[in-house]
């Protein structure tokens, strides 16, 4: 079995595109860090999610957003201008869990649809005489 599972920072925004077949594909990197202090290293994901999922994930995919991906792992290899052999982690996206950005905000669009609702916890006012 073939599963990733990786928490991180994501590093550029999400980009959606369509193939010539036409199917949608959005691409967007997470910076995985590892280790501590001295030791610490950065691999950099490459992800992609195919379909109209990554379409409608696509704007709460920002830089610097906090996200959890699971997913298939690949490595590709690759040759650069200047002849030498790269590798890249990929990640074919299962699954995407939103944990936060770097100054907490929330798109627009969803902050505007959330309200506050009131809740009753059958204590009526009990919790505005505590003095704490």
């Amino acid at each position: 079995m073939n599963n990733i599972n990786v928490t991180g920072n994501i590093g550029r925004d999400a980009e959606t595109r369509i193939t010539p077949a036409g199917k949608s594909v959005t691409s967007f990197s997470v910076a995985v860090k590892s280790g501590w202090g001295k030791n610490e290293s950065t691999t950099w994901m490459n992800c992609s999610i195919w379909g109209d999922r990554g379409v409608k994930l696509a704007e709460y995919l920002t830089k610097g957003a906090l996200v959890g991906v699971s997913g298939e792992f690949s490595a590709r290899e690759w040759t650069n201008k200047e002849g030498e052999t790269k590798t890249s982690c990929e990640v074919n996206v299962n699954d995407v869990t939103l944990l936060g950005g770097k100054d907490n905000t929330q798109p627009q669009q969803k902050s505007q649809n959330q309200t506050a609702q009131p809740t009753s916890d059958g204590f009526g006012d009990f919790n505005d005489d505590i003095p704490f």
